[in-house]
């Protein structure tokens, strides 16, 4: 296992997840990095640059230009080893593994050797020191990259996973993860474990916005993140992707709650 230590970072700190290949949200949440003053070797990328979206290769180039700190999805770990599928963790014949078929396979048609590269040697934990305060980093679970960890999950999950994770990176302070793609801070018996959320698929919340995280004085924040969503649905269009994961970009809601605790999931009479 990899693990890259970042050093202090003290100044504000973003974080995203999820680019998910979506080129207008990557763009959108770097602006909101420069507008806010936050220099480059302050934003960290929770993993899964390459996803459900129309535009692998520019995502890729844009956050690999950004000089941000990156870590390895699950996606990143596939696509390096031109692995047959994407890795998510999706139950086999589920909704979402039958669309995740043609959007790999599209990601796996336009990436190049360069790109493969780069993410095999991404790291699979980062930590950081953030006003007298460690924190960790990772992309799903320690153990399971591709494992879903929800804010419903028992005391036990973050336990087992905490511990998991300090047996790489030392004692912490707090945790930050990616993969579920629903932003959420929760306070454990260890510390606060916080998920970014993603910016490359609206949270299932009915809006045309996604969320990235910020951290400012110690305090860490869930922020929206306004973006072009048509012309990312454009993009999907004019890959002939599945029309699904457009529609979420457009309607606010995911295709399907297959990955989803029944406590996260949303009645059809709920949805406008």
């Amino acid at each position: 296992m990899k693990h890259r230590d970042l050093g202090v970072l003290d100044g504000d700190v973003l974080l995203f997840g999820g680019p998910y290949s979506n080129l207008q949200a990557t763009q959108a949440v770097l602006a909101q990095a420069r507008l806010r003053g936050i220099a480059a070797d302050h934003v960290i990328c929770t993993g899964d640059i390459v996803a459900y979206c129309g535009a692998p290769l520019s995502c890729v180039a844009a956050v690999r230009a950004s000089g941000c700190a990156v870590l390895a999805g699950n996606c990143e770990m596939q696509l390096a080893q031109s692995a047959a599928d994407c890795g998510c963790g999706f139950e086999e014949g589920t909704t979402c593994d039958r669309l995740s078929v043609a959007w790999y396979a599209f990601a796996q048609s336009q990436l190049g050797a360069a790109d493969r590269t780069w993410m095999a040697g991404l790291p699979d934990t980062l930590s950081f020191v953030h006003h007298g305060k460690r924190y960790g980093v990772l992309h799903g679970g320690v153990r399971d990259i591709a494992r879903f960890i929800w804010e419903t999950d028992t005391a036990e999950v973050f336990e087992a996973e905490w511990t998991a994770l300090e047996a790489v990176t030392g004692p912490l302070d707090g945790v930050i993860a990616g993969h579920s793609g629903l932003p959420f801070m929760r306070q454990t018996a260890r510390g606060q474990w916080m998920n970014a959320g993603v910016i490359g698929m609206p949270p299932h919340d009915g809006a045309a916005q996604t969320r990235f995280a910020q951290m400012r004085n110690g305090a860490f924040s869930i922020e929206t993140l306004d973006y072009d969503a048509a012309a990312a649905a454009a993009d999907m269009d004019a890959a002939h992707l599945p029309a699904d994961y457009r529609d979420a970009l457009l309607r606010g809601y995911w295709p399907s709650e297959d990955v989803l605790p029944s406590a996260l999931r949303i009645a059809d009479a709920d949805r406008g």
